[in-house]
C-alpha cells in the first residue's frame, strides 16, 4: 500500500497525515534548541531539567482524565481540536516572561495541551487505520517528515538570525498545528470495508483483550509498557541536553540542526517498512531489539565521538524510538478494545511521563556534574527496559500476540 496521499487529499488517511505533519513541529524546534535558548537567559542545567520536566509531571495528573473524556466523546476529533487550540495560545505568552519562574509556568502551558492530545491522536489514528484497512505507520510517518523539515529549517533560521528566532518559530508551528486540526476527519465514522478488512474484523477476539482499564495491569502486558517508558525516558538526555553539550563541544548551530534531523530521518525508513517487520516479529521482540540498540547508542554518545560517529549513532534513533514507538502502539492496540483506545494509550503515556519527569530531573544534575558522561545513565535505562520486556516474553509466549496482530 502506498502513502496515504496517493488516495487523495480528501481521504481520512490523508487528512490525518496532514495533521501529523504539523503535530510535532513545535517539538522539532524545542527539542534541540530550548536548552540553548534557556541557557542564554542565564538558566542553569538543573533548572533546564525542571523546565522540561514540569509539563510531564502535570500530565501525570491529567492525561488519564483526558483519555477517558476522549473515549466517551462522540468522536476523538473534538478532543484533539480543543487541545490544539489551547496549545496555540501558550507560546504567545512566552514573549511576556523573562525570569526563571515565569518561563517555568508558561512553558508548561505550551507543552501541556500537546502532551494531552498526543496519545489520543495515536489511538484515534490507529483505530481509523485498522477500520479502513490502512497502515498506521504510513500515516504516522508524515509526523516524522514534518519534524525533519522543521528541524532543518529551524537550524538554518537560528544560524542566520540567532536565538531570537526561537520564539517566532514556536508560535508559528503551534498555529500551524491548530489550523491542521480543523480539517481532521471523523475517526469513528462508518466506512465501507473491503473483503480482507471485513474478514479480519470478524475474527473472534481473544478473551485476553482488555475491555476495561483495570485489565491492563496484568504483568505480561504492563512490563513492556514500563520497559518502553524507560527506553523513551532515556531519550530525554538527548532531548534536554544533547544540543547544549554539542554546542559546548564546539559544534556550530548549522551542523546541530542537520545532525539532529538525522535521527527522525531514520524513523521514516522504519515507518515505511514497519509492516514487513511486524509480519515476521512480535511487537515485544521489536521492543526488545530497540532497548538493546539504545545501550549502544547512548554509550557511544558518552564517549564524545567525532561528528561522523555522532551521525551514525543518531541513525540508531530509527530503532531506539521509531521501532519501539510503533511496537508499543501496536502492542496496546492488539490487546485493548476500541472502548478504551485513548484511555489505554494515555495510561502508557502516564507511565512514560513519570519516567520522563524523573529522567529529565536526574539528567539535569548528571549533566551539570559529568557532561556527556551522563549518557551512561541513559544506556542503563535502555538495559532495564530490555530486561522487563524479556520477562514479559517469558510470561506470555509471543504466538498469542501474533494472533491479535492485523499484519
Amino acid at each position: 500500500m502506498g502513502l496515504p496521499f496517493a488516495a487523495g487529499l480528501a481521504s481520512p488517511a490523508a487528512r490525518t497525515s496532514i495533521f501529523y505533519f504539523a503535530l510535532y513541529m513545535t517539538g522539532a524546534v524545542s527539542n534541540p534548541y530550548l536548552a540553548i535558548w534557556l541557557s542564554g537567559r542565564g538558566i542553569s542545567p538543573e533548572q533546564i531539567g525542571l523546565v522540561n520536566a514540569l509539563p510531564f509531571f502535570l500530565m501525570i495528573l491529567f492525561n488519564q482524565f483526558v483519555g477517558r473524556i476522549a473515549d466517551r466523546a462522540s468522536d476523538w476529533r473534538s478532543t484533539i481540536i480543543v487541545g490544539s487550540v489551547l496549545a496555540a495560545i501558550g507560546p504567545i505568552l512566552l514573549f511576556f516572561v523573562d525570569d526563571y519562574l515565569g518561563i517555568l509556568v508558561v512553558w508548561a502551558l505550551v507543552i501541556l495541551p500537546f502532551q494531552a492530545i498526543a496519545p489520543v491522536v495515536d489511538a484515534a489514528s490507529m483505530r481509523l487505520a485498522r477500520r479502513i484497512g490502512a497502515d498506521f505507520a504510513l500515516i504516522r510517518v508524515w509526523g516524522t517528515m514534518g519534524f525533519v523539515v522543521m528541524t532543518i529549517s529551524a537550524g538554518l533560521l537560528l544560524d542566520w538570525y540567532g536565538v531570537m528566532a526561537f520564539l517566532p518559530l514556536i508560535v508559528a508551528s503551534s498555529l500551524l498545528r491548530m489550523l491542521a486540526s480543523f480539517q481532521l476527519p471523523l475517526f469513528r465514522a462508518p466506512v465501507a470495508l473491503d473483503a480482507k478488512v471485513a474478514a479480519a474484523r470478524s475474527r473472534r477476539r481473544s478473551p485476553l483483550v482488555a475491555t476495561r482499564l483495570r485489565q491492563v495491569w496484568r504483568p505480561w502486558f504492563l512490563l513492556p509498557l514500563i520497559g518502553v517508558a524507560l527506553l523513551h525516558g532515556s531519550h530525554m538526555m538527548q532531548m534536554g541536553f544533547g544540543a547544549l553539550i554539542w554546542k559546548e563541544q564546539g559544534i556550530p548551530a548549522w551542523i546541530i540542526g542537520p545532525l539532529w534531523a538525522v535521527a527522525p530521518a531514520g524513523e521514516i525508513v522504519v515507518m515505511l517498512f514497519f509492516a514487513r517487520l511486524a509480519r515476521r516479529f512480535s511487537a515485544r521482540h521489536l521492543i526488545l531489539f530497540a532497548c538493546l540498540a539504545a545501550i549502544v547508542r547512548w554509550a557511544g554518545f558518552a564517549m564524545e565521538p567525532p561528528i561522523w560517529v555522532l551521525a551514525v549513532l543518531q541513525l540508531l534513533n530509527m530503532v531506539t524510538f521509531g521501532l519501539s514507538y510503533l511496537g508499543i502502539v501496536n502492542f496496546i492496540a492488539n490487546w485493548t478494545s476500541e472502548d478504551i483506545a485513548a484511555e489505554a494509550q494515555s495510561f502508557f503515556t502516564v507511565i512514560r511521563q513519570v519516567v520522563t519527569v524523573l529522567a529529565l530531573t536526574g539528567f539535569g544534575f548528571l549533566t551539570a556534574r559529568w557532561g556527556a558522561g551522563a549518557f551512561y545513565g541513559a544506556a542503563a535505562m535502555g538495559a532495564a527496559g530490555a530486561a522487563l520486556t524479556f520477562v514479559s516474553l517469558l510470561l506470555m509466549h509471543p504466538r498469542h500476540e501474533r494472533r491479535q496482530s492485523p499484519f
